[in-house]
């Protein structure tokens, strides 16, 4: 039986969730980029965060970051040279409370979201 899925913490959920080529065909399939792959994005790209830190502060393994961000990399490239539409959408993640130290990059909502496994885990303690 495989381990269950953890939530990955995400600070805040992307402004833009849809990147649209121009002249592309409206008929295409678009790319779904998880939330999470979104982050792991975000935060090793744009905020210079090494795989380590990033695991960290999505409290997630290093080597999970690794899977999450090769993903990420391959959709985004797939978008990119295919011209095919990109969406941010779905995934395992909770939004953070704000309460922890390293709470406070970009623009965080503090809030929850639901997740699959987290809902998993409330339903075993209500037996």
């Amino acid at each position: 039986m495989p381990r269950p899925r953890k939530c990955r913490r995400v600070c805040s959920l992307p402004g833009i969730r849809e990147f649209l080529p121009v002249g592309s065909p409206r008929f295409s399939s678009p790319v779904i980029l998880t939330v999470d792959e979104y982050e792991t994005i975000r935060l090793i790209d744009r905020e210079n965060l090494s795989q380590e830190e990033c695991g960290a502060y999505m409290k997630i393994a290093r080597t999970t970051v690794q899977q999450i961000y090769t993903n990420a990399r391959r959709k985004l490239a797939e978008a990119l040279v295919d011209g095919r539409p990109l969406k941010i959408e779905g995934g395992d993640y909770h939004l953070c409370d704000g309460l922890e130290e390293s709470c406070g990059r970009s623009r965080c909502c503090h809030k929850w979201r639901g997740c699959p496994a987290q809902d998993e885990k409330k339903e075993d303690f209500d037996l």
